[in-house]
Protein backbone atom coordinates (compact mmCIF):
# COMPACT_ATOMS: atom_id res chain seq x y z
CA UNK A 1 0.00 0.00 0.00
CA UNK A 2 0.87 3.85 -0.75
CA UNK A 3 0.58 6.48 1.93
CA UNK A 4 0.77 9.94 0.83
CA UNK A 5 1.07 12.81 4.17
CA UNK A 6 0.16 16.45 2.95
CA UNK A 7 2.32 18.65 5.94
CA UNK A 8 4.72 15.17 6.19
CA UNK A 9 7.37 17.27 8.00
CA UNK A 10 5.18 19.10 10.73
CA UNK A 11 4.59 17.64 14.14
CA UNK A 12 2.09 15.30 13.58
CA UNK A 13 3.32 14.55 9.83
CA UNK A 14 6.23 13.15 11.21
CA UNK A 15 5.28 11.14 13.88
CA UNK A 16 2.83 9.23 11.25
CA UNK A 17 5.29 8.82 9.20
CA UNK A 18 7.58 7.02 11.63
CA UNK A 19 4.25 4.83 12.25
CA UNK A 20 3.56 3.79 8.84
CA UNK A 21 7.57 2.78 8.53
CA UNK A 22 7.78 1.44 11.84
CA UNK A 23 4.41 -0.06 12.37
CA UNK A 24 3.00 -1.20 8.61
CA UNK A 25 3.88 -2.31 5.04
CA UNK A 26 3.12 1.06 3.53
CA UNK A 27 5.39 2.86 1.37
CA UNK A 28 5.20 6.26 2.11
CA UNK A 29 5.43 9.74 1.05
CA UNK A 30 4.29 13.49 1.22
CA UNK A 31 4.55 16.91 0.54
CA UNK A 32 6.49 19.30 3.00
CA UNK A 33 6.11 23.27 2.27
CA UNK A 34 9.37 24.53 4.97
CA UNK A 35 11.88 23.23 7.34
CA UNK A 36 12.62 19.20 7.19
CA UNK A 37 14.10 18.47 10.41
CA UNK A 38 11.80 16.71 11.84
CA UNK A 39 11.77 13.87 8.91
CA UNK A 40 15.82 14.32 8.62
CA UNK A 41 16.38 10.76 10.32
CA UNK A 42 13.56 9.33 7.39
CA UNK A 43 14.93 11.00 4.43
CA UNK A 44 15.82 7.56 3.01
CA UNK A 45 12.96 6.01 3.62
CA UNK A 46 10.17 8.73 2.06
CA UNK A 47 9.80 10.40 -1.29
CA UNK A 48 9.10 14.18 0.02
CA UNK A 49 7.75 16.80 -2.53
CA UNK A 50 8.21 20.27 -1.95
CA UNK A 51 5.47 22.42 -2.21
CA UNK A 52 2.99 24.03 -0.96
CA UNK A 53 -0.50 23.29 -2.18
CA UNK A 54 -2.84 26.04 -2.95
CA UNK A 55 -2.71 25.17 -6.88
CA UNK A 56 -4.56 22.47 -7.99
CA UNK A 57 -2.55 22.04 -11.04
CA UNK A 58 0.14 21.32 -8.75
CA UNK A 59 -1.72 19.16 -6.49
CA UNK A 60 -2.76 16.95 -9.54
CA UNK A 61 0.37 16.58 -10.63
CA UNK A 62 1.98 15.52 -7.28
CA UNK A 63 -1.23 12.78 -6.57
CA UNK A 64 -0.49 11.58 -10.34
CA UNK A 65 2.89 11.18 -9.52
CA UNK A 66 2.39 9.11 -6.35
CA UNK A 67 -0.69 7.25 -6.73
CA UNK A 68 -1.58 6.35 -3.48
CA UNK A 69 -3.87 4.12 -1.85
CA UNK A 70 -4.55 6.32 1.13
CA UNK A 71 -3.91 10.23 1.58
CA UNK A 72 -3.65 11.68 4.92
CA UNK A 73 -4.36 14.84 4.31
CA UNK A 74 -2.82 17.23 7.87
CA UNK A 75 -1.45 20.44 5.81
CA UNK A 76 -3.11 23.37 7.83
CA UNK A 77 -2.79 26.49 9.41
CA UNK A 78 -3.18 25.05 12.92
CA UNK A 79 -2.82 27.73 15.28
CA UNK A 80 -6.16 29.30 16.73
CA UNK A 81 -4.23 32.33 18.07
CA UNK A 82 -3.49 33.44 14.38
CA UNK A 83 -6.85 32.75 13.68
CA UNK A 84 -7.73 35.44 15.16
CA UNK A 85 -5.11 37.61 13.78
CA UNK A 86 -5.49 36.86 10.53
CA UNK A 87 -8.67 35.17 10.27
CA UNK A 88 -8.93 35.28 6.44
CA UNK A 89 -5.08 33.71 5.73
CA UNK A 90 -6.85 30.87 7.57
CA UNK A 91 -9.69 30.13 6.16
CA UNK A 92 -7.99 30.14 2.62
CA UNK A 93 -5.46 28.40 3.52
CA UNK A 94 -7.33 25.68 5.27
CA UNK A 95 -9.97 25.50 2.57
CA UNK A 96 -8.77 25.55 -0.64
CA UNK A 97 -5.89 23.05 0.00
CA UNK A 98 -8.31 20.46 1.44
CA UNK A 99 -10.54 21.41 -1.48
CA UNK A 100 -7.53 20.71 -3.65
CA UNK A 101 -6.89 17.27 -2.44
CA UNK A 102 -10.70 16.05 -3.04
CA UNK A 103 -11.09 17.46 -6.28
CA UNK A 104 -7.60 16.04 -7.77
CA UNK A 105 -9.02 12.54 -6.46
CA UNK A 106 -11.77 13.13 -8.36
CA UNK A 107 -10.61 14.67 -11.56
CA UNK A 108 -8.07 11.86 -11.46
CA UNK A 109 -10.53 9.67 -10.59
CA UNK A 110 -7.90 7.60 -7.92
CA UNK A 111 -8.78 4.72 -6.26
CA UNK A 112 -7.85 6.08 -2.90
CA UNK A 113 -8.74 6.86 0.58
CA UNK A 114 -8.66 10.41 1.96
CA UNK A 115 -8.31 11.32 5.66
CA UNK A 116 -10.12 14.46 6.19
CA UNK A 117 -8.59 15.74 9.75
CA UNK A 118 -10.55 18.21 11.64
CA UNK A 119 -10.72 19.09 15.20
CA UNK A 120 -12.53 19.62 18.11
CA UNK A 121 -12.59 23.05 17.38
CA UNK A 122 -15.16 22.39 15.08
CA UNK A 123 -17.65 22.03 18.27
CA UNK A 124 -16.58 25.24 20.01
CA UNK A 125 -19.13 26.00 22.75
CA UNK A 126 -20.22 22.73 24.19
CA UNK A 127 -22.40 23.19 27.08
CA UNK A 128 -22.05 21.28 30.51
CA UNK A 129 -24.59 18.82 29.64
CA UNK A 130 -22.85 18.10 26.55
CA UNK A 131 -20.12 16.48 27.86
CA UNK A 132 -18.57 13.89 26.89
CA UNK A 133 -19.25 15.15 23.58
CA UNK A 134 -20.18 13.29 20.56
CA UNK A 135 -20.12 13.66 16.86
CA UNK A 136 -23.65 14.39 17.33
CA UNK A 137 -22.85 17.75 18.87
CA UNK A 138 -23.89 20.56 16.94
CA UNK A 139 -21.08 23.24 15.88
CA UNK A 140 -20.50 26.38 17.59
CA UNK A 141 -17.10 27.05 16.33
CA UNK A 142 -15.57 30.28 18.36
CA UNK A 143 -12.67 30.98 16.11
CA UNK A 144 -11.86 31.38 12.39
CA UNK A 145 -9.90 28.07 12.42
CA UNK A 146 -12.30 26.22 13.81
CA UNK A 147 -14.82 27.78 11.23
CA UNK A 148 -12.31 26.58 8.43
CA UNK A 149 -12.50 22.98 9.80
CA UNK A 150 -16.46 23.11 9.90
CA UNK A 151 -15.63 23.89 5.91
CA UNK A 152 -12.80 21.23 5.25
CA UNK A 153 -15.29 18.68 7.79
CA UNK A 154 -17.94 19.15 5.02
CA UNK A 155 -16.09 18.81 2.06
CA UNK A 156 -15.34 15.47 3.21
CA UNK A 157 -19.04 14.50 3.75
CA UNK A 158 -19.99 16.58 0.46
CA UNK A 159 -17.42 14.68 -1.92
CA UNK A 160 -18.48 11.55 -0.68
CA UNK A 161 -22.52 11.83 -1.24
CA UNK A 162 -21.65 13.75 -4.24
CA UNK A 163 -18.76 12.02 -6.27
CA UNK A 164 -18.66 9.17 -3.91
CA UNK A 165 -15.33 9.92 -3.13
CA UNK A 166 -14.03 7.40 -0.42
CA UNK A 167 -13.42 9.91 3.04
CA UNK A 168 -12.92 9.39 6.24
CA UNK A 169 -13.58 12.39 8.83
CA UNK A 170 -12.07 12.54 11.71
CA UNK A 171 -12.17 14.91 15.05
CA UNK A 172 -9.28 15.20 17.03
CA UNK A 173 -9.45 16.72 20.36
CA UNK A 174 -6.02 18.35 21.88
CA UNK A 175 -2.71 16.60 20.65
CA UNK A 176 0.57 16.63 22.61
CA UNK A 177 4.01 15.56 22.14
CA UNK A 178 7.63 16.11 21.08
CA UNK A 179 8.18 18.16 17.86
CA UNK A 180 4.96 20.58 18.67
CA UNK A 181 5.85 23.82 18.34
CA UNK A 182 6.05 26.86 20.40
CA UNK A 183 1.88 28.22 20.28
CA UNK A 184 0.07 25.62 21.65
CA UNK A 185 0.22 25.16 25.62
CA UNK A 186 2.29 22.44 26.13
CA UNK A 187 5.63 23.24 24.52
CA UNK A 188 4.92 26.78 25.74
CA UNK A 189 5.31 25.54 29.40
CA UNK A 190 7.81 23.29 28.35
CA UNK A 191 9.75 25.19 26.59
CA UNK A 192 10.05 27.85 29.21
CA UNK A 193 11.00 25.21 31.95
CA UNK A 194 14.32 23.68 29.44
CA UNK A 195 15.22 27.14 29.05
CA UNK A 196 14.88 28.32 33.24
CA UNK A 197 16.72 24.90 33.97
CA UNK A 198 19.71 26.28 31.24
CA UNK A 199 19.61 29.63 33.10
CA UNK A 200 18.63 31.01 29.94
CA UNK A 201 15.28 32.82 31.60
CA UNK A 202 14.45 34.04 34.58
CA UNK A 203 12.74 30.64 36.71
CA UNK A 204 9.23 32.08 36.03
CA UNK A 205 6.67 30.60 33.92
CA UNK A 206 4.48 33.00 31.62
CA UNK A 207 0.91 31.26 31.79
CA UNK A 208 -2.93 32.17 30.59
CA UNK A 209 -6.13 30.43 31.92
CA UNK A 210 -4.61 27.88 34.23
CA UNK A 211 -9.10 26.80 34.83
CA UNK A 212 -9.54 25.77 31.65
CA UNK A 213 -9.90 21.64 30.83
CA UNK A 214 -9.57 20.03 27.77
CA UNK A 215 -9.32 16.52 26.63
CA UNK A 216 -5.13 15.75 25.93
CA UNK A 217 -4.10 12.78 24.38
CA UNK A 218 -0.77 11.51 22.89
CA UNK A 219 0.76 12.49 19.37
CA UNK A 220 1.68 8.95 18.96
CA UNK A 221 -1.60 7.40 19.97
CA UNK A 222 -3.35 9.93 17.72
CA UNK A 223 -1.71 8.92 14.56
CA UNK A 224 -2.48 4.92 15.31
CA UNK A 225 -6.00 6.41 15.07
CA UNK A 226 -5.38 8.11 12.03
CA UNK A 227 -4.30 4.62 10.42
CA UNK A 228 -7.57 2.80 11.82
CA UNK A 229 -9.34 5.28 10.62
CA UNK A 230 -8.46 5.69 6.67
CA UNK A 231 -8.13 1.34 6.68
CA UNK A 232 -10.87 0.02 9.09
CA UNK A 233 -13.10 3.52 9.16
CA UNK A 234 -16.64 3.48 7.61
CA UNK A 235 -16.16 5.63 4.28
CA UNK A 236 -18.58 8.94 4.90
CA UNK A 237 -18.59 8.69 8.89
CA UNK A 238 -16.63 10.97 11.26
CA UNK A 239 -14.99 9.96 14.58
CA UNK A 240 -13.53 11.34 17.10
CA UNK A 241 -10.48 11.41 18.52
CA UNK A 242 -9.02 11.76 22.22
CA UNK A 243 -8.42 10.30 25.50
CA UNK A 244 -12.27 10.82 27.00
CA UNK A 245 -10.86 12.52 30.09
CA UNK A 246 -10.98 16.52 30.95
CA UNK A 247 -7.66 17.95 32.46
CA UNK A 248 -7.07 20.94 33.63
CA UNK A 249 -4.20 23.39 31.99
CA UNK A 250 -3.21 23.87 35.57
CA UNK A 251 -2.43 19.68 35.61
CA UNK A 252 -0.33 20.12 32.82
CA UNK A 253 1.75 22.84 33.87
CA UNK A 254 2.25 21.32 37.29
CA UNK A 255 2.79 17.58 36.23
CA UNK A 256 6.05 19.74 33.91
CA UNK A 257 6.70 21.43 37.11
CA UNK A 258 7.27 18.24 38.95
CA UNK A 259 9.53 17.25 36.30
CA UNK A 260 11.88 20.02 36.40
CA UNK A 261 15.02 19.90 38.17
CA UNK A 262 14.93 23.15 39.68
CA UNK A 263 12.30 25.12 41.19
CA UNK A 264 10.04 27.08 39.57
CA UNK A 265 7.10 29.95 39.76
CA UNK A 266 4.33 30.92 37.46
CA UNK A 267 2.79 34.19 36.74
CA UNK A 268 -0.37 34.70 34.47
CA UNK A 269 0.24 36.29 31.20
CA UNK A 270 -2.74 38.82 29.42
CA UNK A 271 -1.41 38.55 26.55
CA UNK A 272 -1.77 34.32 26.30
CA UNK A 273 -5.62 34.65 27.05
CA UNK A 274 -7.92 33.76 24.13
CA UNK A 275 -10.84 36.64 23.97
CA UNK A 276 -13.21 33.69 24.58
CA UNK A 277 -12.67 30.34 25.34
CA UNK A 278 -14.62 27.04 26.67
CA UNK A 279 -14.24 25.94 30.50
CA UNK A 280 -14.19 22.06 29.56
CA UNK A 281 -13.66 20.05 26.47
CA UNK A 282 -13.96 15.97 26.87
CA UNK A 283 -14.28 13.66 23.93
CA UNK A 284 -16.76 10.90 23.68
CA UNK A 285 -14.62 8.17 21.47
CA UNK A 286 -16.57 5.31 21.65
CA UNK A 287 -17.72 5.28 17.99
CA UNK A 288 -14.37 5.23 16.77
CA UNK A 289 -13.97 2.45 19.88
CA UNK A 290 -16.19 0.27 18.80
CA UNK A 291 -15.42 0.79 14.76
CA UNK A 292 -11.67 -0.28 15.42
CA UNK A 293 -11.12 -1.40 18.88
CA UNK A 294 -8.56 1.67 19.21
CA UNK A 295 -7.19 3.17 22.68
CA UNK A 296 -5.10 5.14 23.90
CA UNK A 297 -1.87 3.48 25.65
CA UNK A 298 0.50 6.20 26.03
CA UNK A 299 0.45 7.99 29.54
CA UNK A 300 -0.30 11.77 30.25
CA UNK A 301 3.14 11.85 32.62
CA UNK A 302 5.08 10.05 29.73
CA UNK A 303 3.83 12.50 27.19
CA UNK A 304 5.11 15.41 29.43
CA UNK A 305 8.63 13.90 30.16
CA UNK A 306 8.81 13.39 26.17
CA UNK A 307 8.08 16.94 25.25
CA UNK A 308 10.07 18.55 28.07
CA UNK A 309 13.01 16.28 27.33
CA UNK A 310 12.86 17.56 23.45
CA UNK A 311 12.95 21.14 24.31
CA UNK A 312 15.72 19.97 26.87
CA UNK A 313 17.68 18.96 24.18
CA UNK A 314 16.48 21.92 21.71
CA UNK A 315 17.85 25.06 23.88
CA UNK A 316 21.47 25.78 24.29
CA UNK A 317 23.26 24.70 27.51
CA UNK A 318 24.75 27.79 29.16
CA UNK A 319 28.16 28.59 28.88
CA UNK A 320 30.02 30.37 31.83
CA UNK A 321 29.74 34.04 30.21
CA UNK A 322 26.14 33.64 30.14
CA UNK A 323 25.63 33.38 34.00
CA UNK A 324 27.64 36.48 35.33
Amino acid sequence: MKAFITGISGFVGSHLAEYLLEETDCEVAGTAFGPLDNIAHLENRLQVYLAELSQLGVVSSILRSAKPDYIFHLAAQPLTSLSHKDPWYTLDTNIRMQLNILEAVRQLELPCRVLVVGSSEVYGLVRPDELPGSEDNPFRPMNPYGVSKVAQDMLGLQYWMSHGLETVRVRPFNHIGPRQRPGFVAPDFAKQVAEAEAGLRAPVIRVGSLEVARDFSDVRDVVRAYYLAVSRGEAGEVYNIGSGKARSIRSLLEGLLKLSTISLAYDEDAAQLRPVDVPSVQADCSRFQRQTGWTPEIPFEKSLLDILDYWRASVRAPRDTDLQ
